[in-house]
């Protein structure tokens, strides 16, 4: 019998403070805060409660907290209504819902032709 691999998702819980780099391979969800960067090969969620300064680079990403720093994604950024963000972004497609608040640049593209920001705002 095959063995099945399951999804593999993280989270960092409201509540919660981590200094330093994280690195994951599957989806990640911060409520909590974080100070560092943050890599994943798959989604990322930054909750209501969720801050997060530093960097993202990832598949994609969901906001609805607070990012100050840098965001790479491959494919799309979301911005819910809660969200403040303060960041360079460098994205394929972006979604922004009414009421978000973006403060920084944003550059748009095909993910290959996309260049990292070399500035961090703040």
């Amino acid at each position: 019998m095959k063995e099945m691999e399951s999804p593999k998702h993280n989270l960092l819980s409201n509540g919660t403070v981590i200094r330093g780099d994280i690195e994951s391979s599957g989806d990640i969800r911060i409520d909590g805060h974080l100070i560092g960067s943050l890599k994943s090969n798959g989604r990322v969620v930054i909750g209501q409660t969720g801050l997060l300064e530093g960097d993202i680079v990832c598949k994609q990403v969901e906001i609805s907290g607070t990012v100050k720093g840098t965001i790479k994604t491959e494919d799309l950024t979301s911005l819910k209504s809660t969200s403040q963000v303060e960041v360079e972004l460098a994205t394929k497609q972006i979604m922004i819902e009414v009421g978000a608040q973006f403060t920084g640049k944003c550059v748009m593209g095909q993910a290959s032709t996309i260049e990292m920001p070399k500035q961090k705002i703040g």
